[in-house]
């Protein structure tokens, strides 16, 4: 079994070959990591292009929703997009946030937050700052962001409640986050888990949707809400190579299901205090 550090190498790998691909060639691939299907078919990625301050160069179709048109963004706010890639989100929360925000975006492929500054210096986009990093150790400051969005990133993170931890490290209280990842319903047949390439296409690192939402709740995150909900629909000559067609039919049956989600959640304004230290004399 591969580790927790193996696996990361092979996005980090995967998405440095992606970010040197054109955005014709990402989305007719496994959210960008190579050409595995023969139809001309968008697996993933929801339309962008009529949402303010969305720049072509910085959309590389990777991702599985639309985070920032969810996520309530005011102006002013400081504003976090975990996996920025080409700067894609982080220039339409700018938009929203305007020139009186801020906003950083985290990558951990030294490839990606090239491109990406590249793509903020020719806009003259002052206030929208790429730092390379883990976002299971975000290079940021305890309570500073109001917003974080996040797009198809978390389901490529081994240690999801890490990163759910840094989450709320990194808001203030009372901020929240909008995120769109991929999950999954029911037992995913082993064929789609076993390929380095289906992990690093953003499915087989996907867990179970009731997993992912208990994750955001044990984290000590409130008004947790699905803003949307979409199946993925995976081409048959994907399929077919890691599935029999009996699998395929019970894949196809909404028995299993891989399915984009985008959810809302926010910190709360104040701390809860727990009433089971001895001698508080709070229970």
């Amino acid at each position: 079994m591969q580790t927790d550090e193996q696996l990361k190498e092979i996005v980090r790998q995967k998405y440095s070959e992606i970010a040197l691909q054109d955005k014709e060639t990402n989305m007719s691939s496994c959210c960008g990591a190579g050409g595995c299907s023969t139809e001309i078919y968008n697996i993933m990625s929801d339309d962008y292009t009529n949402l303010g301050g969305y720049n072509s160069d910085a959309d590389l179709g990777l991702g599985c929703g639309l985070p920032t048109q969810f996520a309530k963004i005011k102006k002013g706010d400081v504003v976090v997009d975990l996996g920025s890639g080409a700067g894609n989100d982080c220039f339409i929360a700018r938009h929203e946030t305007g020139e009186a925000g801020k906003v950083i975006g985290i990558d951990f492929t030294t490839a990606m937050i090239d491109r990406a500054r590249t793509n903020a210096e020719v806009r003259g986009f002052n206030n929208v700052e790429f730092r390379q990093g883990d976002i299971e150790h975000m290079p940021i400051t305890s309570n500073v962001a109001d917003v974080i969005v996040s797009n198809c990133v978390l389901n490529l993170v081994p240690n999801k409640d890490g990163v759910f931890k840094e989450i709320y490290r990194v808001l203030k209280p009372g901020g929240h986050f909008s995120i769109s990842d991929v999950v999954i319903t029911g037992v995913l047949p082993d064929g789609l888990r076993k390929d380095a390439e289906m992990y690093a296409g953003c499915v087989a690192g996907a867990i179970q949707k009731e997993v992912y939402l208990e994750l955001i709740q044990s984290n000590g995150f409130e008004n947790i809400t699905l803003q949307k909900e979409k199946p993925i629909t995976i081409p048959d000559d994907i399929l077919t190579r890691y599935l029999t067609p009996e699998k395929i039919e019970l894949l196809k049956s909404g028995v299993t299901g891989i399915f984009s989600i985008t959810v809302f959640a926010q910190k709360p304004l104040t701390e809860k205090q727990s009433c089971c230290t001895p001698g508080s004399g709070c229970c």
